[in-house]
């Protein structure tokens, strides 16, 4: 009756054991967000004076903390740092002063005039009709006859800023002449644009914007191209922030989209396709930009994964995507023991204020200056591009906690497959490409085909104890570099040890320990036989117990005469004692108890 009672205590201990231990690990996505705020909190809180330009910022975005040491920081409240003003600083501390109810004006109009035209851009003028027509150019108080054939080519120069260009399809516009005003009419329907190019790139880009008009009307064209400059050269990086903020502050940026598209195959360290898609809402952007996401967990093209994943999702922040849904619970798997990313002040504040962003103003924290929240009304936040494109208006009344979003009266969106050039592969299919999410929650693989699962033999991550997933590793799961059989699938183990954050080692080798014990109280009696028997030094018979003194209070047990083939002499025992009482059950109950207790202190 004993061995069951404590087989049933040492059953309940375990079961209770084990739940704290899950229990501790079933955190919350809101706790691990507070943690994350709070750690965030004590780091800055009191040291803004010692905080870099940039962490300060990225503090003032994330909590509200160093508005007053952000302002200090600036030469007249225009520009930062205030010892050499910077574009990329100063479109920063604007979204975060902007952010936080503070007048930008001045810092605007600062980035405002740090313009210039780059001159690495080629630009051209087409001008197209279904039939043979006969068009004038007028420009600088001149004009110019050209005719376009039935094979579209144009017959002549138009003065000096136009001259024949790709094989006379269309006019190469003088350098000179950017920021001259260039009319057009023709005798028949026709239509008028833009093109413009890299100077040593073959690749063509078409403007936005395209002008149609009747026989005998009239189309205006003009290159307004132009880069934000740090001294005398365009600064990319600079240019995309520059235009990121101007733009959400209500600003016309297009004339600087040339230059940040035209570069920003050379510039996918700076992330260009998350700058764009919040400036023009266009698919191809998004899709690119998701399709960068590495092991679908982060972005990694600066080389700092949380800066850049930080960046990656700013334009998503609203929208409940797959690609965002693994990056939080990857992030939210890796903060460090006090809540924040490796301790760095700048990267938790910047994925805190992209990806949990909090409004920290207004009345009861529902908006900035007391505004009323956008979501909380029922209307959307998004991009003012986005928010256009659908057909929308900005509630300027209403605020987002985004700093890059405003407060749109219709929702977004979200292409389907198709749209986004895609298909959706079958369970036995792999993605040879990137899998994006589109509408409906769709995986859509892009950029690649669907492709059916035949693998002939076990690939090189089976061989090395690993397994292929095509959507990722999962929490507790490591990704190693072995390949799979397809090339869109991530080669996955099981992590061993405390890198996670996970290892339950410590609850076996606790519950190996409580077993020991247990089986120590049950089975002591002959614990303490086997141990009297190792400090006599003698064996024990096979099949009986050891020829050794009875244990104190113990009977000696009766034992079969055995045969021999001569006599020997009988060994005479010795009177037999009265034997000593076993302990009372009460001494047993507080033995249980003691136990109990130490198993108890153990597992706090």
């Amino acid at each position: 009756m004993k061995k069951r009672v404590m087989l049933i205590t040492l059953f309940l201990f375990l079961i209770f054991t084990i739940s704290f231990a899950i229990s501790q690990d079933q955190t919350t996505e809101d706790e691990k967000v507070d943690k994350a705020y709070e750690c965030l909190e004590n780091k800055v809180e009191g040291e803004c004076s010692s905080l870099s330009p940039e962490e300060k910022i990225f503090s003032l975005l994330a909590i509200n903390e160093c508005k007053t040491e952000v302002l200090e920081d600036s030469l007249n409240e225009e520009c930062w740092p205030s010892s050499n003003c910077k574009l990329k600083t100063t479109a920063q501390a604007v979204l975060a002063l902007d952010n936080s109810n503070s007048d930008t004006t001045k810092a605007e109009e600062w980035l405002s005039t740090q313009n210039k035209t780059p001159v690495s851009i080629n630009w051209f003028l087409e001008i197209e009709s279904p039939v043979e027509t006969t068009c004038t150019l007028s420009y600088s108080s001149s004009s110019h006859s050209v005719n376009i054939g039935e094979d579209k080519k144009i017959s002549d120069n138009a003065g000096s800023c136009l001259t024949l260009a790709q094989s006379d399809y269309w006019l190469r516009i003088s350098p000179s002449c950017y920021g001259e005003e260039f009319e057009i009419s023709c005798d028949q329907t026709f239509l008028t644009t833009l093109l413009f190019k890299e100077t040593t790139s073959s690749t063509i880009q078409i403007s936005e914007k395209t002008s149609s008009a009747a026989a005998g009307g009239t189309t205006t064209e003009k290159v307004d191209s132009f880069c934000f400059a740090e001294g005398n050269s365009c600064d990319y990086e600079g240019s995309l922030w520059a235009s990121m903020v101007l733009d959400s502050a209500g600003k016309d940026v297009s004339s600087y989209l040339p230059y940040l598209i035209i570069f920003a195959d050379e510039n996918q360290r700076f992330l260009p396709d998350a700058f764009l898609h919040l400036i023009t809402a266009n698919k191809e952007y998004r899709t690119s930009l998701l399709s960068k996401q590495k092991s679908n967990k982060w972005w990694q093209e600066s080389g700092d994964k949380f800066y850049d994943t930080a960046l990656a999702l700013s334009p998503f922040q609203q929208e409940n995507l797959q690609e965002k849904i693994d990056t939080k619970s990857w992030l939210l798997d890796f903060q460090d023991s006090e809540g924040c990313w490796e301790g760095n002040v700048r990267n938790t504040a910047f994925l805190l204020s992209s990806i949990w962003p909090r409004s920290f103003s207004g009345s009861n924290g529902n908006g900035v200056d007391g505004l009323p929240d956008c979501e909380n009304a029922g209307f959307f936040c998004m991009s003012r591009s986005g928010c256009g494109g659908e057909g929308g208006d900005i509630l300027s009344e209403f605020d987002c906690s985004s700093a890059v979003l405003s407060c749109c009266s219709v929702p977004l969106s979200q292409e389907t497959c198709s749209e986004i050039n895609g298909e959706i592969c079958s369970s036995n299919e792999a993605c040879t490409g990137n899998l994006i999410s589109a509408s409906n929650s769709q995986n859509c693989c892009v950029q690649g085909s669907c492709e059916t699962r035949t693998p002939q033999e076990p690939s090189e991550c089976e061989l090395n104890n690993g397994f292929c997933s095509p959507l990722g590793c999962n929490p507790g799961e490591e990704e190693v570099f072995y390949s799979c059989d397809f090339t869109g699938d991530s080669c996955c183990i099981i992590k061993i040890g405390e890198e996670d954050g996970k290892s339950y080692a410590w609850v076996w080798v606790l519950l190996l320990l409580i077993i020991f014990v247990v089986a120590g109280i049950i089975f002591r009696d002959k614990l303490r036989d086997f141990w009297m028997k190792l400090k006599s030094g003698r064996r024990p018979r096979p099949g009986g117990r050891p020829f050794d003194r009875p244990s104190p209070g113990l009977t000696p047990p009766l034992r079969r005469p055995t045969m021999h083939p001569r006599p020997v002499q009988r060994r005479i025992l010795p009177p037999a004692r009265r034997p000593i009482p076993r302990p009372k059950k009460e001494k047993s109950s507080r033995e249980l108890e003691d136990v109990l207790k130490k198993l108890k202190e153990m597992g706090k």
